[in-house]
């Protein structure tokens, strides 16, 4: 009997978003602290952020939420899409050019993701455990099935 043999180097908790993608860890990276607080935005004393991560994706990896940059305001500050950071919690930031992976679910339910091809497709009663092989670019939030993994 034939089987599927999965062999990945890199994974990423997946955040689900309707607006946002997942990224690419193999790209560039940032990550930090945060130390100050304001609506919508990342405050990093500690950083030196450039005009090159407009259109990044930040994932908060102390609340498990997302968002894009949407202005670098100074070095030590980006304005993001969402209020997703306070003071105190970790950050990375990660360009947006996933050109696919694959998922692992690893609790059941129904899976809804863009293809890498943009296609708009739900995989109904994924059991624990399973990997889904279709190059994913985005989980969107209405998805069932939860602890869910990006692999490349």
């Amino acid at each position: 009997m034939a089987y599927q043999k999965l062999q990945v180097e890199r994974a990423l908790t997946v955040v689900p978003s309707d607006t946002i993608n997942i990224p690419n860890v193999a790209g560039p990276s940032v990550s930090g602290t945060t130390d100050g607080g304001a609506t919508n935005k990342l405050v990093d004393s500690s950083a030196s952020f450039t005009s090159n991560l407009l259109g990044y994706i930040v994932y908060n990896t102390s609340g498990a939420s997302v968002a894009t940059v949407t202005a670098v305001d100074d070095e030590n500050t980006l304005s993001l899409s969402a209020d997703i950071m306070v003071s105190g919690q970790t950050y990375t930031l990660y360009a947006d050019d996933n050109p696919g992976c694959v998922l692992y679910a690893g609790n059941t339910g129904n899976v809804h993701v863009l293809t890498a091809g943009d296609d708009d497709v739900t995989f109904v009663g994924i059991p624990a455990g399973s990997f889904v092989p279709v190059q994913v670019k985005r989980v969107f939030t209405d998805t069932t099935a939860t602890d869910i993994v990006a692999l490349w």
